[in-house]
Formats: C-alpha cells, sequence, structure tokens
C-alpha cells in the first residue's frame, strides 16, 4: 500500500532532486516524465529553440526521461507561432509599418471559427529597433493599427492581440492612426509628440467603427496601468533607451493624450482607462486598444487554456520553464509565473531555467518555483551566454536533469 502512495505522490512526499536514500529508491519508480514549457529567452532564443536547447540538454544527461516540449508564450513574441501549434489555421503574411517607421514582415493567424491572432511586437517589437536607435519617444506602433486593419480585411471576426516585447511608448496612439483616428500625422510621430497634441483635433470616431462589431481581447503579460511609478513609461521606458528627462517627457505626453481621449475625468484621472490593468502593456498600445472597445485577458492564462498545458502538467513529475531574465517582471504574469502558478495547482515541482536570476527565495518559494538556475552563472558572463545562447542553456539543463532526473 505505502509503495503505490509513495508511486503516486512522489513529487509530495519526496521532492526532486533526490540523494542519498531518496536515490537509492529510485529504480522502484517509473522513469521521470518531464515537461519543457519556457517563453523565449528575448534577443536570443525563441521558445521553440529555448524548449528544443533544455529537452537536448536534459535527454543528454537522463537519456530514458520522458520529455514533453510545449513552448508558451504570454502575447510577447512567439505568441502567433505557439497559438497556431495550438490551433492550426490560415497564417497571412503581411507587410506594416515598423517602430522607426520601416516596412517590416509580420504574420496572422486565421483560424476557422473567424478569430485572428495577432502579435504587437511583429510589427513595433524592440528587437526591430537596432540599439543605437532606440528612442521611444518617436517610435510608432502604426504597424499595430495595419495588422488589425489586414485581419478585418481577411474577414476576421475576432481579434486577439499579444502585448508584450515592444519597443515603443506612444500609448497605442500610431495604432489609432492607422485605423482611421486623427490627426493622423500626430499620432503616427511617436509619444513624446502626443505632448503637441490638440485636444479638441483628437477624433478616434472612425478608428471606433473601423472594431465596431468586432471582439478585440488584449492578451497582455502585465498588469501595469499607462501612468505613474508603475506606469509605462516609468517601468518599461529605459529599457527601451529613454533617458530619465524622457521618461518624465513621456509620461507627461501619456497623460495629456489621456485626458484627451477621455475629457470627463477627474484631475486623479479616476474613471479613466489610464488606470486600467494592463493599460500601460507594449508601451501603452492596452489604452489605445481599450479606448476602442477591447478587453484585456491574461496572456499566459489564455496559452495555458489553448494549449491544454494544466492536463500535460498532471501528467509528469517536474515542469521546466524559463526565460531571458528571471527577476521582478516575472511576478507579473509573465510565461514563469503562470507556469509556476500551474505546477503548484497540480502538486508537482517547478525549476526554472533563466539566462539571469534576480529573483530571491522567497519570493521564489511564494511563486510556487522550487529552485532557479542561471546560464550565465553557468557560462561566467551574461556576455558569454549571451554569446552562445543555446549551447550554455543545453549545457544548464543537462547539468540540472543530473541534480533532478533519477535515471
Amino acid at each position: 500500500m505505502f509503495a503505490q502512495v509513495f508511486v503516486s505522490n512522489r513529487a509530495a512526499l519526496f521532492p526532486w532532486p533526490r540523494t542519498g536514500k531518496n536515490a537509492s529508491l529510485a529504480r522502484y519508480l517509473p522513469r521521470m516524465r518531464v515537461l519543457v514549457a519556457p517563453d523565449c529567452f528575448t534577443g536570443t532564443l525563441s521558445a521553440p529553440d529555448a524548449a528544443a536547447a533544455i529537452a537536448a540538454g536534459w535527454r543528454s544527461a537522463a537519456p530514458d526521461d520522458e520529455i514533453t516540449v510545449a513552448p508558451l508564450s504570454d502575447g510577447g513574441p512567439g505568441f502567433v507561432d505557439v497559438v497556431a501549434a495550438a490551433l492550426g489555421g490560415e497564417l497571412l503574411a503581411v507587410t506594416v509599418t515598423g517602430p522607426l517607421g520601416d516596412p517590416v514582415p509580420a504574420t496572422l493567424l486565421l483560424t476557422a471559427d473567424g478569430t485572428a491572432y495577432l502579435e504587437s511586437a511583429q510589427a513595433c517589437g524592440l528587437h526591430l529597433v537596432p540599439p543605437d536607435r532606440r528612442d521611444p519617444t518617436r517610435t510608432t506602433t502604426a504597424g499595430v493599427g495595419e495588422l488589425i486593419a489586414a485581419a478585418l480585411d481577411a474577414g476576421a471576426r475576432a481579434l486577439v492581440i499579444g502585448l508584450g516585447g515592444s519597443g515603443t511608448n506612444d500609448g497605442g496612439a500610431g495604432a489609432l492612426a492607422a485605423l482611421g483616428a486623427q490627426p493622423g500625422d500626430l499620432l503616427r510621430d511617436g509619444g513624446a509628440a502626443l505632448g503637441d497634441l490638440d485636444p479638441a483635433a483628437l477624433d478616434l470616431s472612425a478608428a471606433r467603427e473601423r472594431l465596431a462589431g468586432v471582439d478585440v481581447r488584449i492578451a497582455s503579460d502585465v498588469d501595469s496601468p499607462l501612468l505613474g511609478l508603475r506606469g509605462a513609461s516609468a517601468v518599461f521606458g529605459p529599457q527601451k533607451g529613454a533617458t530619465a528627462d524622457q521618461v518624465q517627457r513621456l509620461d507627461a505626453a501619456l497623460e495629456h493624450f489621456a485626458r484627451a481621449a477621455q475629457p470627463d475625468v477627474g484631475l486623479n484621472m479616476t474613471g479613466s482607462l489610464a488606470i486600467a490593468a494592463g493599460a500601460g502593456a507594449a508601451g501603452g498600445l492596452g489604452y489605445g486598444l481599450l479606448l476602442l472597445g477591447a478587453r484585456r485577458v491574461p496572456g499566459i492564462a489564455g496559452v495555458i487554456e489553448l494549449t491544454g498545458l494544466a492536463e500535460a502538467a498532471a501528467a509528469v513529475d517536474v515542469v521546466v520553464t524559463g526565460e531571458g531574465c528571471f527577476d521582478w517582471q516575472s511576478l507579473q504574469g509573465k510565461v514563469v509565473s503562470g507556469v509556476a502558478e500551474l505546477a503548484m495547482s497540480v502538486a508537482r515541482p517547478c525549476v526554472v531555467l533563466a539566462g539571469q536570476v534576480e529573483v530571491g527565495r522567497r519570493e521564489m518559494a511564494a511563486l510556487g518555483v522550487e529552485s532557479a538556475y542561471s546560464v550565465a552563472e553557468l557560462a561566467g558572463s551574461a556576455e558569454a551566454a549571451m554569446a552562445e545562447p543555446a549551447v550554455h542553456l543545453q549545457a544548464l539543463a543537462a547539468r540540472v536533469a543530473r541534480a533532478w532526473s533519477r535515471r
């Protein structure tokens, strides 16, 4: 009887890694079952590439283990690919305006039920802006509006728009302009230009009419509001190249824009969509889409549902996830937090492999993460890790497998 209980509840009774006496018992158990479900490692590896590297490393150390691979996205880069793998459908290639005004390729997924899945990062992603040209006071989300228009022209009756990984901070003004909002030229000029907006000239009616009757959902990886210390400019602006002065200028410009878009709000912005959760996602693109009637859904929760990850997690012994940097932002609705919460809900240990680990043990435990391992620490530095990301991630996975697998 005890042996049966031990097998069915082995993760709870003897959490991995197993050493000493526990290790001697491992031979009586079935082989290890592992779920590999990482996000992309931003700037280096896509989610499928990261998953492949982790799986290859694990197999090299524990070849008899059963590995299930499930690359994920919380709405940021890789969102369309993950959903396409889960749902199928028709992938449509389009060309849209990039964050710097140059044409860039993008792809949208149109499923059989008339729902289009879009990825804002393909049109305004930070990866589209070279480091020496990063200036979020000028980058635009116009291409996102063009991507939405392309989906509508293709016959979409519902839209799910993944937000995340942007190189913009324009409150979605560029996207609104691409859908017909006025004054079009100013709205396309980037976040700083919004400070010069004449409130009387702002007209969103054409953009709202374009989306009338369309169910629009925004899959957001963060719950930040548009403005303030937790807003788009203060939290994410520096990552996109904004100086301290530019952060203040952008926040003021976005507040001016928000008051023009909703002139009836009070001095403390009570009742404004600018303080809604997710309004600050993708440099405020969330806010622009909320103005058009969109509703926010947590990105990772939706992807978990679409991919059937809950069932997969319940059927394994350990869940392995990862991302480029496991830091405080990971706790705010990103892939790692979503996977860890899922693993905890089915009583499975969760292990994180990340480029860098900046979360303490207490925060990890609260999130449901058993252990976290750093690629940079293994490689010797962040620079070395980024030079050969797949090689070092594979090596780290092999080391982790030797600690966690019963082999």
